[in-house]
Formats: C-alpha cells, sequence, structure tokens
C-alpha cells in the first residue's frame, strides 16, 4: 500500500493549515465592484471570520508545492528500497498558526517532513534529500516556460495568475531548501554528495 489512512489525514489536514495560514497572501483574483452588495454581506456574515475563497485559492497555490516536495522524498527513497512515511509536523503547523494569529509579517514553519528509515547508501540518501527541491525546480521552471510562450495570451487571468503564484513560491522553496543549513534538505544533498565522493 502507497499511502496509509494517516498519511492521507495529514496530507488534507496540512493543507487546510497551510491555506488558512497563507490565505491573507495569495488572496483569489475577483471582480469586487461587480459583486452584489447583499450577496458579499451574507458571505461576510456567515463566514464565521475565514475568507473561505481566499482559502481555498491559497491550498491551490501552496499545497500542491508542500505535497509533491514531500511525496518526492517518499517515492524516491521507496525506490532506493527504504521505507518512507509522509507526517504532518503539527507543531510547526501551531507554530505557524500562532504567527498568523498575531499577524506577524514573515511566517515561517515547517508544514510536513517524511520520515525515512532502512539502509541505503550515501549517494542514496543525497537523491532523496535532493527529490523534493528537484520537485520544486520543475514546478518552478514549468509555470516560467509557459508564461513566456503564447499560449498565456490565451489563458484566463486567473490561470494566469495562479501559474505565476505557483511559479514563485516553487522558486522560494527550492533555493531555500538548497541552502547548506544543517537538517535542511541542501545540507543532507552536499553532505550525502562529499561522504559519497570522498569518503
Amino acid at each position: 500500500m502507497i499511502f496509509t489512512l494517516r498519511e492521507i489525514i495529514d496530507i488534507v489536514i496540512m493543507s487546510l493549515f497551510v491555506g488558512f495560514i497563507f490565505s491573507g497572501m495569495f488572496r483569489r483574483p475577483s471582480n469586487i465592484a461587480s459583486e452584489d452588495p447583499l450577496a458579499r454581506y451574507k458571505k461576510q456574515k456567515f463566514n464565521l471570520g475565514i475568507d473561505w475563497q481566499s482559502l481555498k485559492f491559497a491550498v491551490y497555490i501552496t499545497a500542491p508545492a508542500l505535497i509533491l516536495h514531500e511525496l518526492a522524498h517518499k517515492f524516491v527513497a521507496i525506490y532506493f528500497g527504504m521505507q518512507a512515511v509522509f507526517h504532518a509536523a503539527y507543531t510547526w503547523l501551531m507554530i505557524g498558526l500562532l504567527l498568523k494569529l498575531m499577524n506577524f509579517g514573515f511566517i515561517f514553519f515547517v508544514p510536513a517532513y517524511v520520515e525515512i528509515s532502512g539502509t541505503g547508501t550515501a549517494l542514496h540518501y543525497a537523491l532523496t534529500a535532493f527529490a523534493g527541491p528537484f520537485m520544486n525546480l520543475v514546478l518552478w521552471i514549468v509555470p516560467l516556460i509557459i508564461l513566456k510562450t503564447k499560449l498565456a495570451k490565451k489563458m484566463n487571468k486567473k490561470v494566469i495568475i495562479l501559474l505565476h503564484l505557483t511559479k514563485q513560491i516553487n522558486m522560494f522553496l527550492f533555493i531555500f531548501n538548497m541552502l547548506p543549513i544543517p537538517m535542511f534538505d541542501g545540507f543532507k544533498v552536499y553532505a550525502g554528495l562529499w561522504q559519497a565522493f570522498f569518503p
């Protein structure tokens, strides 16, 4: 079985947390001027203080970048014969939620991680660590290419915004994760490569 029920639940919960935390940053484009004032009042009255449209839009942008990053780690580890389990980082998610509620200008947290067990070579561990950032690299480059083609001119404005934000968040995730910071992917990649080629 590729995914356990716990992993699926963790993916859903992480996506909702992240969507809420970033909902103020990635607002869904809308034509407020053309919206019925009564309908807008009803939304404000019954939404329990949550902008559901912005939350959904933030989930569309952030969740794929984070989930695919972690799943890349998982599947590459499994390919190399190791065990890998996706976990939502609940402590970090709560920290992110508190920072959001306290209106911090910069929010930093680790939403999820993959627990890897088993044995592998240093090169296996380096490639497993690189798999996550590589996925973000792909999700950065593909929208970048699409936005530079003639196809972009025919796209809906909302799709253009979605592609642009997807490009930006994945560019940040790739660059940040490749920094040689202990416990992060970049450090594991460089350390694994060093051990593999300079034992």
